[in-house]
């Protein structure tokens, strides 16, 4: 979350470093920012057999964790659709300034997913609480106008948005997760066959074609977290928990090196989501969960996370309060000088930026606003 968010700021700088952002759709290479969003990918696969599994330990049966499969995964489709619609509101015709309606979005968003602890100041009901956030909702929908020739566009799914390629990338790997069980070997081959889709985008070397909603990269990174959980809760059972580095160290040799060899075929580009691009992330991300393991497990090393530590257990709302500050110092008319955006001084700002993000994430966390779906 502290890279996304850093990522995310990027906009506002000028004269940095070109191998922090994105690279063009058919440039064949990434920069940081590229694989944040792909690494994000494969946490939220890392997670999914530990939520189940503590489901199923709190006496949850299939069908309740398979509705709040469904459920959690509406709601980052409902938040992605309309973040995108925001990016393509047009500003000049709307009723309001477009600020305020990302604002109101925002707030939407806070109103309905919020974890209410009784009620609001011993008089609001969360359920009143939720009802207004989708009438704001409503009304945002009912007063939006989008590009067009002149006449009245209403939204549309111009693509899913980040929360929405998460939430279909989780509902199909917790789907299989739920069905399968702690099967690392299925979970490998499922993973292998999401890759192959991902190649038969590009390559079309098989006479049929399956479309899932998005495209398959987003589907198997997502489901190479999954695997990598899975791995280590069997090598957990089994008490070898002294191969978990090694195999982690080999997946993404494997990952790197099929992204490598195959890079003269496509390249590496996270715009057109590249197979090379997929397993190349895939295996830097996974590298990277075997530090964190070796760091944090087995040498006790964790204070340093404790800064960002918002960011892991509030991870949904870190995300969005930067939609209210973004907004609010617009509306205002506030803005960094110059010095303050530009090369180093300017990263140092986004750095810091990011960081003020998790801590005030923190803060509305201990007056109980954090979101949860």
């Amino acid at each position: 979350m502290l890279l996304m968010i850093f990522v995310n700021d990027l906009w506002t700088l000028t004269n940095i470093p070109e191998w922090l952002g994105h690279k063009a759709a058919h440039e064949d290479g990434m920069g940081l920012a590229d694989v944040v969003f792909p690494a994000f990918l494969l946490i939220v696969g890392l997670s999914i057999p530990h939520a189940i599994r503590s489901r199923f330990k709190k006496g949850d049966t299939k069908v309740q964790i398979l509705w709040h499969i469904f459920e959690r995964s509406l709601a980052l489709l409902i938040m992605g659709v309309f973040m995108v619609n925001l990016e393509n509101i047009d500003a000049e015709k709307l009723l309001f300034s477009k600020y305020i309606w990302q604002i109101l979005m925002a707030l939407a968003f806070f109103l309905i997913w919020n974890i209410y602890k009784g009620k609001i100041f011993g008089k609001i009901r969360p359920m009143a609480m939720k009802g207004a956030g989708w009438a704001i909702l409503i009304f945002l929908a009912a007063v939006y106008v989008g590009p067009g020739d002149g006449s009245y566009h209403w939204m549309r799914l111009h693509w899913w948005g980040i929360l929405g390629l998460i939430g279909w990338g989780y509902m199909l790997s917790a789907l299989v997760y739920l069905g399968l069980g702690n099967r690392p070997g299925w979970i490998a081959v499922i993973c292998g066959l999401l890759l192959l889709m991902n190649v038969n985008e590009f390559a079309t070397p098989f006479s049929f074609s399956i479309k899932l909603v998005v495209g398959a990269s987003n589907y198997a990174s997502v489901m190479c977290g999954v695997l990598v959980t899975s791995i280590m809760i069997r090598l957990r059972e089994k008490e070898k928990m002294h191969n978990l580095v090694p195999v982690l160290i080999g997946l993404a040799a494997i990952l790197m090196l099929f992204g490598y060899l195959t890079r003269p075929a496509w390249g590496i580009s996270k715009i057109m989501a590249t197979p090379s691009w997929t397993a190349i992330c895939a295996g830097i991300t996974s590298l990277s969960f075997a530090v964190l393991y070796l760091l944090a497990d087995k040498l006790g090393i964790t204070r340093w996370a404790d800064l960002i530590a918002p960011a892991g257990y509030s991870t949904l709302t870190c995300y969005l309060v930067p939609y209210y500050l973004y907004a609010i110092a617009a509306v205002a008319g506030l803005s960094l000088p110059d010095m303050l955006t530009t090369g180093w001084i300017g990263i140092l700002k986004s750095i810091l930026f990011s960081i003020l993000i998790i801590q005030l994430t923190g803060l509305l966390g201990k007056i109980n606003i954090r979101l949860k779906i």
